[in-house]
């Protein structure tokens, strides 16, 4: 594990990105709620979302009421009803098998533990209480986040962007990386339907934890702190 706390991130990350962008948030599975179980609305993505701005969130499979919602975060088996839904009402694929053998190869694992917690990152205590970190970026910050995953992977997988609904686009591939303790970096919120409840010049930037570790000890080396990215910089923060 990477010797760099989490305040020490913090700093590193405001040098990096200026004040004026909102904290990541790190989210995992955990036996205890950071958070009073309270009702969510049907798609997770606004809720999620939210904690920028400094209340946490806490999931269960007694709150998530959506079906997807509920299958991307491990705490149900899939409804029948997804795979319809997914190709005949909202046309996202082709057939309902294209959807039975999409979600086949999401490898799910359902949780073993009731809750999945979101925080932002000045609320965290250590990086042991989560399994990744979720960015809500602009293309600009996007281009300092991937130049930062590119700088010691030369892999075409080091930063992906997949198919997937908004939730499964920030919980479901970064949880499954993070178990297999691969290196990919994902680019998610395209889905139409959850995109109204985040800006409209924003996409998510997710890193497992098992990757972040990594990452962390060469920001400091990374083209976040040259010349290139400080034009970028002042842009974010006008």
């Amino acid at each position: 594990m990477s010797d760099v706390t989490v305040k020490g991130f913090i700093e590193k990350y405001r040098l990096a990105f200026g004040d004026k962008v909102p904290l990541p948030i790190a989210f995992g599975y955990s036996d205890i709620p950071v958070s009073e179980i309270k009702t969510v609305p049907k798609c997770l993505v606004g809720s999620i979302s939210n904690v920028r701005h400094g209340d946490s969130l806490t999931l269960s499979a007694d709150n998530v009421i959506c079906g997807g919602g509920g299958l991307y975060t491990a705490f149900t088996d899939m409804p029948e009803r997804v795979p319809i839904f997914v190709s005949e009402v909202e046309h996202y694929k082709k057939t309902k098998e294209m959807v039975v053998d999409y979600v086949r190869g999401l490898n799910i694992e359902l949780t073993q533990k009731p809750y999945l917690n979101f925080v932002r990152i000045d609320n965290l205590k250590e990086w042991s209480d989560a399994q990744a970190l979720l960015f809500f970026a602009t293309p600009d910050m996007l281009a300092g986040l991937c130049s930062w995953a590119f700088y010691d992977n030369n892999s075409p997988e080091t930063v992906v962007t997949q198919f997937a609904s908004g939730c499964a686009s920030i919980v479901t591939r970064a949880i499954t990386e993070n178990r297999a303790k691969g290196r990919r970096c994902f680019i998610g919120m395209l889905d139409p339907s959850a995109r109204p409840l985040i800006p409209e010049n924003e996409l998510t930037f997710t890193i497992p934890m098992c990757r972040l570790m990594e990452m962390l000890d060469t920001m400091d080396d990374s083209s976040l702190y040259q010349k290139a990215f400080s034009a970028l910089r002042r842009r974010i923060n006008r």
